[in-house]
């Protein structure tokens, strides 16, 4: 280990070091490597990879709080404000890919730092142009400009896969993730601070938050996060997944999760602003209840994660998707019968299973190339080249799983714009997402749970 290690072990030959926040030697694997030592190393840069994430989730979410000040002085009907929150969205599911090898090019913490600091862009433009009389065309650019807080997820995941063993890989991703998540519900909270005390008059008082912060969070990544040599890219390692089929099986059930998450975060309050105008008139009575749903999400996705540690990231996934089916019945039941208490308890229900489907499915990703590694060591590969291999692969997969998982939240906001276009309610929305979710339990069945030649054992 190099010198940023708090513990000296025992370590095997390593390259030069490339500097004094650089760890040449890290076997997360090896028990006496991390009980001496390693856990401790591996949980300080848990604390602010979360933190650097949960930052970059609020500002990536901005925009589902601010459509909810944009009143009559902005002329924006209800298609253009699901438009101002799905551009941000797309973003941010493009920069998921560079994201994630940017990692491996120039190390977890200096890229955290990077990631965290880009964050002033966004907030600072907004803080400069949101204001009545601003063009639409202005809007859309801001809107696009806060995609950079999408990226952080994948550089973050990627960063902390190469800490935890697989032991704790769930829990690990899990938290990481849901700190992360938790900035969509802490964004909107403070939405509701800001309606409740400054007024629907003045937004950019939302954007004064972060700005602290993010200088705050970017300063203790410098401090004391760490890089990880081991975490280097694989050679045409974004290729080699992308040819493996289980990479698209993953980022299929990543949308139909993660997807539903970011897309009914970004999109609940102006759902329920359309889809009952006499009850939530303003902006308040709106943001009162849309934090509610993210928050619980978030909460739930270390346990998830924990759930698929023990019984196997495919079969809570298939459960989990027979659940968010119900629970989107449950929504279009409730939507039909013009029943708020209901509708609120079905949204609810798919935050919830869409964040515990959020950690049971990431899970499935180090565990696929741990039983592939197994069987090549097996027949005869060396142990240590492959298991590093593994690590390389997985942060791969992390990456294009996460940006196809995020651009599910565009086409959420998509499915809700059209729906209210065409129909005046969300009801065909719900039906679509209702079809989704079960073909992903079935493909989550056929490939990865049932009994069969092609399932990865202990996926």
């Amino acid at each position: 280990m190099s010198s940023t290690t708090d513990t000296e072990v025992d370590a095997a030959p390593k390259p030069p070091a490339r500097g004094k926040r650089w760890i040449d030697d890290w076997r997360p694997e090896d028990l006496k490597f991390w009980d001496n030592g390693g856990s401790r190393i591996a949980r300080r840069n848990l604390i602010f990879s979360v933190l650097s994430e949960h930052v970059g989730f609020s500002v990536w979410s901005l925009w589902s709080v601010l459509v909810l000040f944009l009143g009559p002085t902005y002329h924006i009907d209800p298609a253009g404000k699901f438009l101002l929150t799905a551009v941000p969205t797309l973003v941010g599911a493009i920069l998921r890919l560079p994201y994630t090898f940017a990692v491996a090019k120039f190390g977890g913490r200096n890229f955290t730092i990077f990631s965290a600091l880009l964050l002033l862009l966004p907030t600072i433009f907004i803080a400069i142009v949101l204001k009545p009389g601003v063009s639409y065309s202005t809007l859309i650019i801001a809107a696009a400009v806060a995609g950079v807080g999408g990226g952080n997820f994948a550089s973050s995941m990627t960063n902390i896969n190469a800490f935890y063993p697989q032991r704790l890989k769930g829990w690990a991703l899990g938290l990481n993730a849901g700190g992360g998540n938790l900035g969509v519900a802490v964004v909107q909270l403070v939405g509701l601070l800001v309606l409740g005390t400054a007024g629907a008059a003045h937004p950019r008082v939302m954007v004064a938050v972060y700005i602290p912060l993010i200088v705050l969070v970017a300063l203790g990544s410098a401090l004391t996060m760490d890089n990880l040599t081991v975490a280097s890219n694989a050679r045409g390692a974004m290729r080699r997944v992308c040819r493996d089929r289980n990479t698209w099986i993953i980022a299929l059930l990543y949308i139909g999760t993660f997807g539903s998450f970011i897309g009914f975060g970004f999109a609940f309050g102006q759902v329920l602003q359309v889809q009952f105008k006499g009850t939530f008139s303003t902006p308040v009575k709106a943001a009162n209840l849309t934090f509610l749903g993210p928050l619980l999400g978030s909460v739930v996705r270390p346990y998830g994660g924990m759930l698929a540690d023990r019984f196997g990231g495919a079969k809570v996934s298939f459960y989990n998707f027979i659940a968010m089916a119900l629970g989107a019945a449950l929504v279009l039941s409730a939507a039909l019968a013009k029943s708020l208490p209901l509708y609120l308890i079905g949204f609810i229900l798919l935050f919830v299973f869409s964040g515990l489907g959020n950690g049971s499915v990431y899970k499935m990703i180090p565990a696929i190339f741990k039983a592939k590694a197994a069987m090549k060591i097996a027949a005869g590969a060396d142990e240590v080249t492959t298991a590093a291999e593994s690590i390389r692969l997985s942060g791969a997969l992390i990456g294009v799983a996460g940006a196809i998982g995020a651009f599910g939240g565009v086409l959420v906001n998509l499915a809700f714009r059209q729906s209210f276009l065409s129909t005046g309610s969300a009801n065909a929305a719900y039906v679509v997402f209702i079809v989704f979710y079960a073909l992903c339990f079935a493909v989550t069945w056929t490939v990865y749970v049932r009994n069969s030649p092609s399932r990865l054992v202990g996926v």
